[in-house]
């Protein structure tokens, strides 16, 4: 009971507190990739139909989900645009100064994973 006590507080504080953030940077594996893999010799890609579909232009973006990710509503909640991809041509200057998404499809920690796609490479 205590520790529930202590997790409602938490996040009643979280959320009654905006704090503004300077800059917010990602890192992860498909589940946060917002379009690093469109820049890599590939097959992990997410530029196609039906990614995309549920997305406010409803175009695939290189996000493996069908609209926006965690890292895009996060973005939203504190009030900044969302991450380019470090790959990404646009990303210099100012909008590096905002962050950047470092995730990509198919990487880990394990010395195996993503090993399927390095023959199709």
């Amino acid at each position: 009971m205590k520790n529930n006590i202590v997790f409602v507080a938490f996040v009643v504080a979280t959320f009654a507190f905006k704090i503004e953030a300077r800059a917010f940077f990602v890192f992860g594996d498909s589940l946060v990739d917002n379009g690093n893999n469109n820049y890599l010799a590939t097959t992990a890609r997410a530029d196609n139909y039906p990614y995309g579909v549920d997305s406010p232009n409803h175009r695939a973006s290189g996000r493996f989900s069908n609209g926006l990710n965690m890292p895009d509503l996060i973005s939203e909640y504190i009030g900044m645009p969302s991450t380019l991809p470090y790959l990404s041509p646009e990303l210099n200057g100012e909008n590096l100064l905002v962050g950047a998404n470092f995730a990509s499809a198919g990487v880990g920690i394990l010395n195996d994973t993503g090993v399927q796609f390095v023959s199709l490479v």
